[in-house]
Parts: C-alpha cells; structure tokens; sequence
C-alpha cells in the first residue's frame, strides 16, 4: 500500500491546497513542486493535454502571465487519494476578462499531484459598461 492512503484527508488535500495558492500567486516553481515529475494533465473526461512536469510547466508559463488569473475555491472534498475542487477562475481571454467554472480532480500520490482532471464551464465575459 502506498504511504498516500495511510495520510489523513488534509494531508492528501495539502499539495492541492499548495498549488492553488501557487497559481494565485503565479509562482511557477512553487507550483510545479507540487506535481509528480510524470504527472499527467488531463481535460476530463480523458483528452491528454500534459504529459510529465515539463509539459505541465510549459502549458502555465503564459497563463501565469495574465493579469487578472486568479482561481477561487467554492468547495474542496477528498475521497482516498483524491481531491476535488470546485472553483471559479478569473482569466483574460481573448475576448476580455471573464470568469469559469471548474471542476478539478486531483489524484495524489505520495505527496504529489500524480493526475489531474478539469472539466470547464463556459466563459462569461466581464460587462464592460460601455
């Protein structure tokens, strides 16, 4: 059995608890600490869009650059090894600013991030006023 199951629920929960505060904080180092070198970062259900650290850090580096990135936990549970979120994410798109739904799933293996899933909803613009 790996020492992951034998951890407490806030302890399994801890490496996703550290890289939400490091994504708030677009700290990539500390963001990447929290995910297994071989991580795997899906869009749920199965779509593969990261494979290992490198990709992972790689599809962030430009989205840590947007201004107004910020994810902001609704509800947290844990179930085993596996932690889900709920979260609305501020982000610049494109179009402009706006927030999404998401659902993130995080499967946790000795005290990293092993595989992810999140699945989002549809972006709503921010009203410019104008």
């Amino acid at each position: 059995m790996s020492d992951s199951f034998a951890l407490l629920p806030a302890d399994i929960a801890t490496p996703v608890e550290k890289q939400l505060d490091a994504y708030n904080a677009r700290d990539i180092d500390a963001f990447m600490a929290c995910w297994a070198d071989n991580a795997e970062y899906y869009e749920f259900p199965s779509r593969l869009l990261a494979s290992g650290a490198q990709d992972i850090r790689a599809r962030h580096l430009s989205r840590f650059e947007e201004p107004n990135l910020h994810g902001h936990l609704i509800h947290r549970g844990v179930v085993g090894n596996t932690v889900f979120d709920q979260e609305r994410v501020t982000r610049d798109f494109p179009e402009g600013v706006g927030e999404v739904d998401v659902l993130a799933i995080y499967e946790v293996v000795d005290g990293k991030i092993a595989r992810a899933w999140f699945k989002m909803g549809a972006p709503r613009l921010r009203s410019t006023g104008a």
